[in-house]
């Protein structure tokens, strides 16, 4: 079998994947309702094409989330801060906070002064670094690597910029450190199962286009749109509960996660695809809205529902949300 990835998005939407951090992005009036519905429409969505070279049928598989490679990139480009852990020169493992930023490829880059160096000769370490989305939930990666100090000069200068792009400050260049990555064990929250990454799969994989203005999103909708994210659940997914709250957790180029709570069945997590890939702050908006709209028309019979509802959900053992 040979695995060929193609999203239809690209005959529908042009990728622009942003590399820099935007300006503040306002959403006013994010999801607005036309009480006169447009003529009837259809969603499409971006899926991965397999191809058997025996046979003549092609299978078409949806992709509706990051893989556990993109996910990581993303947590590892949001955050600065980290838990380094490495053998101190008695054989013990010693934790320590640092901060910390990437380059191009993902790779770590970590400043670390005279006190800071407790380690033994043998280089092997760990960075651990989590995500807080918006209170909900705390995705979270652990690269596995070698703590090492570079001697080229010019690679020196290059993590140097790229340590003062992100933070504004100046450093000595040999208090800069790197951690190779071996693998990354990507967690989707705390108590979970996680996801092995090879170190390949990490630095060819592109943190998610939308995630300097993911949280801001997230905010917004689930401060003035509740109505809306519960019209989601009821029109999206078909999980035969009673759905009493919903929040939005979090929203990425693919699509975005819901927390429900049915008084009766507890507290899920359900995840909606968007009909197509998304890259920007204008897409998302547009999406968004498109989205509500077909979910108020179904709402109000004018349309049949159209598209695949999601039917599966991802019970979680808490008390609410």
């Amino acid at each position: 079998m040979i695995l060929q990835t193609q999203s239809i998005s690209h005959h529908i939407l042009p990728t622009i994947f942003t590399t820099h951090k935007p300006k503040s992005f306002k959403v006013p009036n994010f999801l607005t309702i036309n009480q006169n519905p447009p003529p009837k429409i259809s969603l499409k969505c971006s899926v991965s094409l397999i191809s058997d070279p025996n046979s003549d049928t092609i299978t078409t598989i949806q992709q509706t989330k990051p893989y556990p490679g993109e996910v990581s990139r993303t947590i590892m480009e949001l955050s600065s801060n980290a838990t380094l852990s490495t053998l101190t020169h008695d054989g013990w493992p010693l934790g320590i906070g640092v901060r910390f930023t990437v380059d191009a490829d993902g790779t770590p880059i970590l400043c670390l002064n005279v006190s800071n160096r407790h380690f033994s000769l043998d280089k092997r370490s760990t960075l651990h670094v989590q995500l807080d989305q918006c209170g909900l939930r705390t995705p979270q990666c652990t690269i596995q690597g070698s703590l090492d100090r570079p001697e080229d000069k010019m690679l020196l200068k290059k993590l140097h910029s790229v340590w003062k792009k992100k933070f504004g400050e100046e450093i000595k260049e040999d208090h800069l450190y790197v951690v190779s990555v071996d693998r990354v064990l990507q967690q989707e929250d705390f108590q979970e199962d996680g996801v092995w990454v090879t170190s390949s799969d990490y630095k060819s994989a592109c943190p998610d286009p939308l995630r300097d203005i993911a949280e801001e999103i997230v905010t917004d909708i689930n401060k003035n749109n509740m109505e809306d994210v519960l019209r989601f659940c009821n029109i999206y997914a078909d999980l035969q509960l009673q759905v009493s709250e919903a929040k939005m957790v979090w929203v990425d180029r693919l699509g975005f996660d819901l927390r429900l709570y049915s008084p009766t069945n507890g507290v899920y997590e359900v995840r909606i695809p968007f009909p197509r890939e998304v890259t920007d702050a204008k897409g998302i908006k547009s999406t968004f809205n498109g989205m509500s709209q077909v979910a108020w028309e179904v709402e109000k019979n004018y349309y049949p529902a159209e598209f695949k509802r999601v039917t599966q959900a991802k019970k979680l053992a808490l008390a609410g949300i």
